[in-house]
């Protein structure tokens, strides 16, 4: 199950954060600075998973973007990591070559794209025209 998903830039700043099990906000602020610590610590040659108190980290690096995943023990680390180069693809998709600036000025559009792949921490849906169908939706009211 996905606990969490942050995107962080590399001064270590949050643009994006889901959280998916309750963590109360006093301990989001000093767990996000410590998984961000870890993750960007890291160099380029070392595994992108990480053992992390009782959960496991899975991040990628995209451009000046770090999106790092918090998952249980029993999930399966390649599949997140997928799941977080199709999140990029879809994001790519709907902003043509999305950045930092799209994501801070959007960012609710990228909440409803990160809500139609995951539901309650289980991926339920990877078909990039199916999670952009509601979006694509309120373009087209907006626009007409």
């Amino acid at each position: 199950m996905i606990k969490f998903i942050l995107m962080v830039n590399r001064q270590g700043q949050t643009r994006l954060s889901r959280y998916y099990t309750p963590v109360e906000l006093s301990r989001r602020a000093l767990l996000e600075a410590d998984v961000v610590r870890c993750c960007l610590s890291r160099k380029k040659d070392q595994c992108s998973f990480v053992e992390y108190k009782d959960f496991k980290l899975v991040y990628r690096q995209y451009a000046a973007l770090y999106i790092v995943v918090g998952v249980t023990d029993s999930e399966n680390e390649l599949s997140v990591y997928e799941l977080v180069h199709n999140f990029v693809e879809v994001l790519d998709k709907y902003f043509s070559r999305v950045s930092e600036l799209d994501i801070m000025f959007n960012l609710d559009r990228v909440h409803i794209i990160l809500d139609e792949m995951i539901q309650n921490g289980h991926i339920v849906e990877t078909n990039k025209s199916r999670i952009l169908a509601p979006l694509n939706a309120l373009d087209k009211m907006a626009d007409g």
